[in-house]
C-alpha cells in the first residue's frame, strides 16, 4: 500500500469536514432566537434537535475512527450551546484525523455514514430557516473558500459575487 492510498483518504474526509464546518456555520450564524424552536410541522424535529442530532453524528464519527462502538444521543442543548457543540465536536473529529493515530475504520466508511448524515442535516438546517423566515442566502460553494483544518466557528466570510437569493 503507497503513502498516497493511506493518506488522500484521510485528507479527503478532512476537506469534508471543513465543509460541513462552512456550510453548517452558514446554516447557524445569526439565527434568530426563536429559530432553535421552530416546528415545521408536528412530526418534524426542531433545528435545535437536528444540530444536537449533527453533534452526536461527530460524535460517534470520532468514536468510529477510534475503532470504539457507541454513540450517543443527546436531549439538545440552549442554540448557543449546542452550536459549541458541533464546532467542538468538529474540532475533535479533525484533530483525530489530523493525528498519526491509527483509524478503526476506514475514511470512506466515516464519510458515507456519519459525515454523509451530517452534511444532509445541515440542508434541513438552511431549509428550516427559509421556513422559519430567517433564510440564510443560497452560494455557489464550489467557490467558498474552505480549508482543510478550518472547522471551527472562524469560518472566511462568503465572498457577496458568490451568493445570491
Amino acid at each position: 500500500m503507497t503513502e498516497a492510498s493511506v493518506t488522500a483518504p484521510r485528507e479527503f474526509l478532512r476537506h469534508a469536514l471543513a465543509t460541513l464546518g462552512y456550510r453548517c456555520g452558514k446554516a447557524v450564524r445569526g439565527a434568530p432566537a426563536e429559530f432553535a424552536s421552530f416546528k415545521a410541522g408536528p412530526a418534524t424535529r426542531t433545528p435545535a434537535e437536528v444540530l444536537a442530532h449533527i453533534g452526536d453524528l461527530l460524535d460517534w464519527a470520532r468514536w468510529l475512527a477510534q475503532g470504539i462502538k457507541g454513540g450517543q444521543n443527546r436531549k439538545p442543548l440552549p442554540w448557543d450551546a449546542e452550536v459549541a457543540r458541533f464546532f467542538a465536536e468538529l474540532r475533535a473529529l479533525d484533530d483525530l484525523l489530523a493525528s498519526d493515530a491509527p483509524l478503526g475504520n476506514p475514511p470512506e466508511k466515516l464519510f458515507q455514514g456519519p459525515v454523509a448524515d451530517a452534511l444532509t442535516h445541515t440542508g434541513q438546517l438552511t431549509m428550516l430557516r427559509r421556513l422559519a423566515g430567517a433564510s440564510v442566502r443560497g452560494e455557489n460553494y464550489f467557490r467558498a473558500d474552505i480549508a482543510i483544518g478550518r472547522v471551527g466557528p472562524d469560518q472566511v466570510p462568503p465572498q457577496p459575487e458568490n451568493e445570491f437569493d
